[in-house]
């Protein structure tokens, strides 16, 4: 297989998209490459300085630039419900939804407002949220697509039934594996309900490599223990983002 880069995107015109976790790193980056492809992008963060000073930065490279930025906190599920809510009043569909914010290994255990340990909810609950609200405007996209940037610590994870949230001991490497588990496996499912159904939504899942984000509180650097697959794991360009391994990793086989 050649290498893929943003210059392989087709024309995205008339294209309505929302990334999650867009200010900085592959969020921003998927941004750049989709408005630069000519789609209409609404980018989320928690930031709105960050969020500014994203579509400036976007701006100076494509003046033309279809985009905007709304608060999204994916650890409050009350506003994730009002966002897609708001969204629902504004937009007669969605063609994408890139679910791509997500937390890494912070060293001490936290929760969401919800009460939900804070990579469990960020990385799985909020995403699965946020979609399933969406889903009725993703029905009427055209040739719509649901992205999950997953890891392939996955395959190194399992799903605690029995301590789920990490009350009873926290290792942070185990519950952002066992939070990147279950998006993966909502991915799959997502596809399995939509061809049994016949909502024309595709899911695909993508792992970014080891392009890390930003750093939980309490430290500068994310770090990780070494995966059993290192081979599998590919060193990532954030300006490659989901939106080319995307293409190579459909949840349908």
């Amino acid at each position: 297989m050649s290498a893929w880069t943003i210059r392989d995107i087709p024309l995205q015109q008339g294209r309505r998209v929302v990334i999650t976790g867009a200010t900085g790193g592959l969020g921003y980056e998927t941004t750049l490459a989709l408005a630069g492809a000519g789609a209409d992008v609404l980018l989320t963060g928690r930031n709105p300085a960050k969020g500014k000073a994203a579509l400036e930065r976007i701006r100076a490279v494509y003046p033309a630039a279809k985009i905007r930025y709304e608060d999204l906190d994916l650890s409050d599920l009350a506003l994730v419900e009002a966002f897609a809510d708001r969204l629902a009043g504004e937009q007669e569909a969605i063609d994408l939804l890139v679910n791509n914010a997500g937390v890494m290994t912070p060293p001490t255990r936290y929760e969401t407002r919800d009460g939900f340990e804070l990579q469990f909810g960020v990385n799985y609950l909020g995403p699965f949220a946020l979609t399933s609200q969406m889903l009725p405007l993703l029905r009427k996209g055209k040739a719509p697509k649901v992205i999950s940037v997953s890891s392939i610590a996955n395959r190194d994870a399992r799903i605690n039934f029995d301590d789920l949230q990490s009350e009873r001991a926290y290792k942070a490497f185990e519950a952002y594996g066992q939070s990147k588990l279950a998006q993966l496996m909502f991915a799959f499912e997502l596809q399995r309900r939509s061809q049994e159904n016949g909502w024309g939504v595709a899911s695909l899942a993508a792992h970014p490599g080891h392009h890390g984000p930003e750093p939980p509180p309490g430290r500068r650097t994310p770090t990780r223990p070494p995966l059993k697959h290192p081979r599998a794991v590919p060193q990532a360009n954030p300006r490659h983002g989901p939106i080319g391994c995307g293409r190579r990793r459909h949840t349908d086989g």
